[in-house]
């Protein structure tokens, strides 16, 4: 995907929501977007699969453009987007009902739809819930499922907007673990929007949005090494980050730290020294 200096701005707005944004995404890549509120991150998301189209510049989707309409069929087949609330993206009472969704509209004859019920449900570890009702799931569950409506499109990327944002920490996990087996099992392209730090860490790189600009992108150590401005954008660091920059401040001696098992691990280490 390529976004050629993009901007976008809505209706009745006084600014651009987006103002100048190029960003190229390889395959296979995982890529973690953050930023704070109306910095443009749900907006960028909405461009990528043409559910909003450009105020000026072009988004690019192997080799097809969002501003040309009849591209759009092949461009939403490649580019699947999970949203932040499960309950707005499920539209049947069973499972494997909402999963065929996606492929029975894409024209998919009966026998593959199945095939792809069963490549999505075990993509996302929810097999024992093909006949389940939706309703009755957990929040976690319920995003699982969404993906696994998304997974059944066979897309080339996949999207989250704030897809853990409504989720408690279990959800979180399921999710992100979900995202992060696709990507690297499966060598899925992986965009995905948060404001949870420590997510951020598994991706290959991050990119800040403020104000529909692109402030500062860079691998999560990269990133994350830049507190300070950091903390201008209204951002911070994952929490195993802030322990450790305090730890260290008091004496211990620790490294670079940014997720919590590396952090336990040096502490073990040092503990055993004592």
């Amino acid at each position: 995907m390529e976004i050629k200096d993009v901007k976008f701005r809505y209706p009745q707005s006084d600014r651009d929501a987006l103002d100048g944004v190029s960003l190229r995404i390889e395959k296979g890549e995982y890529v973690s977007v953050i930023g704070h509120n109306g910095s443009g991150k749900s907006t960028l998301a909405r461009l990528m699969n043409g559910l909003l189209l450009p105020s000026a510049g072009e988004i690019v989707v192997d080799g097809f453009s969002t501003a040309e309409k009849q591209n759009l069929f092949e461009i939403r087949k490649r580019v699947g987007v999970v949203f932040q609330n499960p309950d707005n993206q499920l539209v049947a009472s069973i499972v494997e009902d909402d999963i065929a969704f996606g492929p029975e509209n894409l024209g998919v004859p009966r026998k593959e739809i199945g095939e792809r019920i069963d490549f999505a449900l075990k993509a996302v570890g929810m097999e024992e819930y093909r006949k389940a009702t939706p309703t009755r799931l957990s929040g976690g569950q319920k995003q699982r499922i969404a993906i696994a409506g998304v997974l059944a499109i066979r897309p080339e990327m996949l999207v989250l907007d704030e897809s853990t944002a409504m989720l408690d920490p279990k959800g979180r996990k399921e999710v992100t673990s979900v995202v992060e087996k696709l990507n690297r099992e499966n060598g899925m392209t992986v965009l995905t929007i948060t404001h949870y730090m420590d997510e951020v860490c598994r991706a290959d790189r991050v990119i800040v949005l403020s104000d529909g600009k692109i402030v500062m992108e860079g691998t999560p150590e990269e990133i994350f090494s830049r507190e300070e401005e950091l903390r201008k954008y209204e951002l911070d660091v994952p929490v195993p980050t802030y322990i450790a920059d305090r730890l260290r401040e008091g004496g211990m001696e620790l490294g670079k730290i940014y997720d919590k098992e590396r952090l336990g691990a040096e502490l073990c280490g040092l503990l055993r020294k004592i």
